[in-house]
């Protein structure tokens, strides 16, 4: 009788801890995480109506699933293009993103842009308007001309760095 007892208790506290809830893993969306496409050593081409507007070159790109977002990494080149085909102007970054919808492109992280008469202009992070042909930052800037040597905090200018303003500036500059 007294196995039988025991075998009974056994039984009863081995259900009971049958039954307890399971610890259940963690649910972490991945959705979002995970690349759609992956390319190495690639080319974007951003048109519009048949007209170049700027050519990309990075090292890695990755398109993720939901972002809408075009990651780009190990080394960005973009080449602006004006209304007749002619280059305005090259960035390079580490990094940066497109848009897929507006073709509007964040460069980030070491970001350089120098036109084609040879002004230059560096900040940490910009962003190009692709329907304004606009490139602007809120970030430190600083940028030199032939003329001049500007630093401040935010800038605004056209792609090929001819019309621009910078914000909160201090610098040199030659008068004419």
């Amino acid at each position: 009788m007294r196995t039988f007892s025991l075998w009974m208790f056994c039984a009863a506290a081995l259900s009971i801890v049958g039954c307890e809830d399971k610890i259940q893993p963690s649910i972490i969306s991945t959705v979002d995480v995970l690349a759609q496409q992956e390319s190495w050593n690639s080319t974007i081409v951003v048109s519009d109506s048949g007209r170049i507007n700027a050519v990309i070159d990075a090292g890695y790109i990755r398109v993720s699933e939901l972002s809408q977002q075009t990651q780009m990494s190990k080394g960005v080149i973009v080449h602006f293009y004006n209304h007749e085909g002619k280059q305005t102007s090259l960035l390079t970054s580490e990094e940066g993103s497109v848009d897929e919808i507006s073709n509007n492109l964040e460069a980030r992280k070491n970001v350089v842009v120098v036109s084609s008469d040879s002004s230059r202009m560096t900040t940490e992070q910009l962003f190009w308007d692709n329907q304004r042909q606009l490139i602007h930052t809120p970030e430190y800037v600083q940028i030199t001309t032939a003329k001049e040597k500007l630093r401040g905090h935010g800038f605004e200018s056209d792609q090929s760095l001819k019309h621009y303003r910078v914000f909160r500036v201090t610098g040199q500059t030659q008068a004419d």
